[in-house]
């Protein structure tokens, strides 16, 4: 698993930046950890978040003692 960013230019208007910056100053974030965070709870909850997904079966697994 890559710990690597993409690097993206997201156009979005100003009311929903101020929307963002102010949910996100609230939270003790910032406006690009708001949005990571918005979006990985979208990808986990509609179950499309395979990476992390794996990731805990992988985890899962390992914990697990075989008899």
């Amino acid at each position: 698993m890559s710990l690597a960013k993409k690097t993206f230019v997201l156009r979005i208007n100003d009311e929903t930046f101020s929307a963002l910056a102010k949910w996100a100053e609230d939270e003790f974030r910032s406006v690009n950890g708001q949005i990571e965070m918005i979006l990985d709870k979208a990808l986990k909850d509609v179950g499309r978040n395979k990476i992390k997904t794996d990731a805990v079966k992988i985890k899962t697994n390992h914990n697990k003692v075989e008899k």
